[in-house]
């Protein structure tokens, strides 16, 4: 049963950790502010970063509590931001950004969790 805790904070991680390095590229700061995102060249990399940290640090149980604190002060923002389906005409596009909505939801209800009972075995130290 341990192993499961790892290969599910390992699973869960893998999205910040991978998602995040794109924050840093151009083309997604650019998406940002055509969304209207507040100062782009400065909060979506610095929401990148918080990504990775935040997710380093639960996939290696290293202060896990304060990595998924940083994972729910990104999510939260991110998630009121970029994928407000309520707004959109398109059906296609209200579609697609509503599941990205609820996903980020789900992603934000595991991290509070994650917050209230650490990283569970085999953990490098939470």
């Amino acid at each position: 049963m341990r192993y499961f805790a790892l290969l599910g904070r390992l699973c869960y991680a893998a999205i910040f950790v991978m998602a995040g390095p794109s924050h840093f590229r151009a083309a997604t700061i650019a998406y940002a502010a055509a969304q209207g995102a507040p100062f782009p060249s400065i909060t979506v990399p610095i929401s990148g970063a918080m990504a990775i940290l935040g997710g380093l640090s639960i996939a290696l149980g290293y202060k896990a509590r304060w990595g998924a604190w940083l994972i729910a002060a990104f999510l939260i923002p991110v998630t009121l931001s970029m994928h407000r389906f309520w707004g959109l005409t398109d059906p296609q596009a209200a579609m697609l950004q509503q599941v990205m909505f609820m996903k980020n939801v789900s992603m934000l209800g595991a991290a509070l969790l994650i917050t209230q009972v650490g990283s569970g075995p085999l953990s490098v130290g939470d």
